[in-house]
């Protein structure tokens, strides 16, 4: 007969898939304490540039990068998680065996794909579960700290810091995609002492798309752009 479990709180989990569509689930794990915290990091790229003659530094867009999810798990061997009959009835993984199959989930390399899991990170009403929900990445770092060991030397407490990167499918990131989008063409005007290297740089970070984007543009002579016209930069990988 199992027993009601009165005392279950919403319970942070990290969902593996082995595609990036999060079709095919494998494993997850469950926090066994929710964090106290969670940091959320934004970012965007700016290639700096400074004219000729110029006495001032600009920074030009170039890319929004990817979002970051760190979280921060602790693992207890002790026993200080289970209530009452449930020490003695529930099944208690040791510090080991949980960071195992943390290892497992977020870091250890997929034999039929050659890569770590796809993962969802979700919680409660903070990161909601479902089709859309949850925050969707791939591990980038994790950090273990061993507080406390037992007489063998197998570990009691464990702080697991992990870093998780965004990472979602392309179909999905499409459909989300506003017109805004910096991965979508968009156009620079052309102003005094401007060339097309200059240009591309500015965008790009580098001029080594401006045969592309002289092509892009029908521009057969790119050196000497006309001021007050307007220059396309299409998208393109890095």
């Amino acid at each position: 007969m199992a027993f009601p479990d009165l005392f279950k709180l919403e319970k942070l989990k990290i969902q593996a898939y082995k595609d990036r569509a999060r079709q095919q689930k494998a494993d997850k794990i469950e926090a066994m304490f929710n964090p106290t915290t969670i940091n959320q990091r934004y970012g965007v790229k700016y290639v700096p540039t400074q004219r000729a003659g110029a006495d001032t530094q600009e920074a030009h867009f170039e890319r929004v990068l990817p979002a970051t999810l760190d979280v921060q798990l602790l693992f207890d061997g002790t026993g200080v998680d289970q209530i009452g009959l449930l020490t003695l009835f529930g099944k208690n993984e040791t510090v080991a065996e949980r960071i195992q199959k943390l290892l497992s989930v977020c870091y250890d390399v997929v034999g039929t794909t050659h890569e770590p899991h796809f993962l969802t990170v979700t919680w409660g009403q903070f990161l909601k579960e479902g089709p859309d929900g949850g925050f969707r990445g791939r591990l980038s770092s994790l950090s273990i700290n061993y507080a406390s060991f037992n007489r063998d030397g197998s570990p009691l407490r464990a702080q697991c810091d992990l870093s998780i990167t965004a990472d979602d499918d392309p179909k999905r990131q499409g459909a989300n995609r506003n017109k805004s989008s910096p991965d979508l063409t968009h156009s620079r005007t052309v102003r005094t002492g401007d060339t097309l290297p200059l240009m591309t740089a500015d965008v790009y970070g580098s001029p080594r798309h401006v045969i592309e984007v002289a092509r892009a543009n029908d521009l057969d002579h790119f050196r000497t752009l006309q001021p007050g016209g307007e220059i396309l930069f299409p998208p393109f990988g890095d």
